[in-house]
Formats: C-alpha cells, structure tokens, sequence
C-alpha cells in the first residue's frame, strides 16, 4: 500500500492535472510562465546544469547575458511542454495535425517504412513536444508504437502517466520492476513495429562515448543496439516549437557499417545519431529540454561507475520468453527514459 506522502502526492498531482484542464489556457500558460521564470530566478542546480549544457550548444564566448536569455527561454518551453501534455487530451484533432510543421515528409517518410513491414526505430533527442509528435503520428496513420517509461515515485503518479500515454495510443514498457525491455522491443521489431526511444543521455552507465558539440559525451545504446540486432531501419529526428504549433525533421536512414564487430557498429552509428542531434539542436537551441548532466566532464566518475555496475549486474542476455536470441552483456535499454 502506498503510504501517506505518496497518497498525498498523487492527490494533489491529480488534482493540479484536473484544474489544468478545467480553466481558460490562457490562465494556465500565464502560471506555467510565471514558475518557469521563478525557477530561473532562483539558478537552482538544474538550471546550472542546464546553462552548462547551453555553453557547448552556444559556445564558450557566449555573452553572460545571452546565456541567461537562452536558458529562461529553454524554462518556458519545458513549462510550455507540460502544459501542453496536461492538455493533450483537449486538443482538437484538427490542431494537432494543421499545427505540426512537416517541412521534409517525415510523416510520409515513417509510414512509407512502417508499411513496408520492416521494423523500425525512431530516436530522438529531448526536444520540443514528444507526447504531441507521437499522438500526432498515430492521427497520420500509424497503428501505435511503443516505448520505455523510467518508474517515477510515487507508483499512482507512474501509472497516471502510463495510462495517459496508452489513451493515446501508445504502448508503454516499464523500465525496471523486473522488465527487460530491450527483448519486448526486439520482438515489436521483428514483428514491423514502430519502437521511439531517445537517445541523447546515458541513464544506463553502459552508454557509448560520442563526439558531441566538440566534447565527449554518454548517449544511450540501446536504439542503434536494436537496429543491428534485428535489422530494423533506425532513423533520427529532431522536434522542435513553433509560435503556435510545433515542429519535426526525421533523417536520413541511419545503416549499419559495412564491417566491424557488433559493438563497432552500434557505436559508429550512435556518432551518427549525436551528429544528426548535434544538428537539430543548434538550429534550435531553446528547444532541447535538457536540464541533466550529459557531458563527460560533467559527470560524476563514482556515479557512473556505480551505475555501470548496476548494468553489469543486470546480468548477461540468453534466451527470451520465445527462444530469440538477445544481445549479449548489460540491456542497453536498462533506466531507458521515455521520449
């Protein structure tokens, strides 16, 4: 059973998710602004780190003052972002497709390959609105898709969130609890699924090491991990916010090396996803939502190794329920975040 603060969380977690929903949005995105700009004020950790990760975006010579504009305008996406998940369920169907900018086909680009039958995986770094682009592709024509949701604390506010996302037609796979859900999501694509994940942080401590805005940096394995394993086509995108809609760029198919051991291949085509990232963000670099740690030097050597360790332990891959071979070693996918 839950206990008193966890009650009390989902509580009052339900009841500002209800009274989003109920007032004019214009009284909403008014107090969504109003605490995004308090926690800018206030140059909490998350904001440090948040500037941190602007620097490389920006570059070192970036003037104190624009880093400061940058990183307030970066708060008020992420604000704008949860106020729009909160109201999801209220968007009409008309905005949700006329408002999203498609300049290149990527909806025609992701169905054409999901109705070929072939598998495929769609990662992305975390930029503008996720939950809207996958309700969106659903509404194009999509079946569903599926992807990995961290366990948040308390349990009811997880499954709150669980349940908001399969209303929308997605299908959600827990990452911990006893889960691998690197072989469900090998079995999604074999069987031609669609499979999104993000890929531009390493929760796992078994990340690959790329070159990303001139540094090193951990992103996660587990997309191209599962190209490779199942021969699904692994394609980059990029979101982002316009004034009154949104934004989304998907690129060219990421393919395996024509040589190389299996590891090899994975790492070379993470490169590739962190320089098609690389790209899309400095386009858009109030858009990239990321306030956690995700450059090597930035990073806490006894944590990650802590974390390594934790992956290690997650045991080596063998059989799964029906006989499929997995990949070998730690689940790339271990504490994969949803999108």
């Amino acid at each position: 059973m839950p206990g008193l603060k966890d009650r009390i969380a989902d509580a009052g977690y339900g009841l500002g998710w209800g009274l989003v929903c109920k007032l004019p949005e214009t009284w909403t995105s008014r107090t969504f602004q109003f605490f995004a700009d308090l926690t800018w004020r206030r140059e909490g950790p998350r904001v440090q780190v948040l500037e941190s990760n602007l620097v490389r975006v920006l570059g070192p010579d970036v003037d104190g003052k624009d880093l400061r504009a940058a990183s307030r305008a970066v708060l008020r996406n992420y604000a704008r972002y949860w106020l729009e998940v909160f109201r999801l369920p209220l968007m009409p169907v008309d905005h949700l497709v006329e408002g999203m900018y498609d300049p290149d086909g990527a909806a025609k680009i992701i169905l054409d390959l999901a109705a070929s039958g072939r598998g495929l995986v769609i990662t992305l770094p975390h930029m503008g609105n996720w939950d809207q682009a996958g309700a969106w592709i659903i509404t194009k024509g999509a079946a569903s898709f599926t992807s990995v949701a961290e366990r948040l604390k308390p349990e009811s506010v997880y499954e709150r969130f669980v349940a908001f996302r399969e209303g929308l037609g997605f299908e959600v796979i827990p990452a911990s609890g006893g889960v691998r859900p690197f072989g469900i999501l090998a079995e999604r694509l074999r069987a031609g699924k669609i499979v999104i994940l993000p890929a531009d942080r390493d929760v796992t401590g078994s990340g690959i090491e790329v070159d990303f805005f001139g540094e090193k940096a951990k992103m996660m394995a587990g997309p191209a991990a599962l190209s490779v394993l199942t021969g699904a086509a692994l394609l980059p995108a990029t979101l982002w916010f316009t004034e009154d809609g949104w934004g989304v760029r998907v690129g060219a198919e990421i393919t395996q090396p024509a040589e190389g051991t299996r590891s090899e291949k994975i790492a070379a085509m993470t490169q590739d996803l962190a320089a098609y990232f690389e790209q899309g963000i400095r386009e858009h670099p109030h858009d990239w939502l990321m306030l956690q740690k995700v450059f090597v030097a930035d990073l806490d050597p006894e944590r990650q190794a802590r974390a390594a360790a934790r992956a290690a332990r997650s045991g080596q891959a063998s059989k799964d329920q029906h006989g499929q071979a997995k990949l070998a070693g730690p689940d790339p996918l271990a504490g994969q975040e949803a999108p």
